[in-house]
């Protein structure tokens, strides 16, 4: 676990870790058991509930936020999963998130950059987030979420998808307001 931790900690690459941790393979080997069976995922899952509760929230989260950002992919990644978003004009790949109230994180989904938004990555994202999270049952997004995926959302998953639009006079990245 130390060398795992010391890895996701500092960023690093599996060959610069100090010399006096395990071989790379017997590490490796530790962390494919531990997620193969659930439990990274469900350790994820008790330390978001914990650090609600101690904000003074319910362990499982009624409300998100779904948003998707593009990052520049080094050439060491493969081309399969890479893409060129056309509109930031981004070559890599692209994130996309459901966060809690807190900024903490139910569900996340990387795709290629040019994947669509909305009707691919989002209906996967919002449907892997339902299957995981019932009581998730409101989803506030940007207006590049706008169009036919907020009635599936509500036929076929039992959730709210709220567009929250930008007025004319913002500028560059804005918070947006609930309403």
């Amino acid at each position: 676990m130390d060398t795992i931790r010391h890895l996701v900690a500092g960023g690093i690459s599996w060959r610069a870790r100090p010399a006096n941790f395990p071989a790379r393979a017997r590490a490796y080997a530790f962390l494919r058991r531990r997620r193969d069976h659930g439990l990274i995922a469900g350790f994820h899952d008790r330390l978001r509930g914990t650090v609600r509760e101690r904000e003074g929230r319910v362990a499982e989260p009624t409300t998100g936020i779904t948003d998707a950002q593009s990052v520049r992919a080094a050439t060491t990644v493969p081309a399969a999963s890479r893409g060129h978003d056309g509109g930031k004009k981004v070559p890599g790949r692209k994130r996309h998130i459901v966060t809690d109230t807190l900024g903490l994180l139910p569900a996340v989904a990387v795709t290629a950059a040019n994947t669509d938004d909305r009707d691919v990555a989002a209906a996967g994202l919002l449907m892997r987030l339902r299957r995981l999270h019932r009581d998730i049952t409101l989803v506030w997004a940007d207006g590049g979420y706008t169009g036919s995926l907020a009635g599936r959302c509500r036929d076929k998953l039992a959730l709210t998808l709220e567009i929250v639009k930008r007025t004319d006079d913002m500028a560059g990245f804005v918070v947006l307001p609930r309403l």
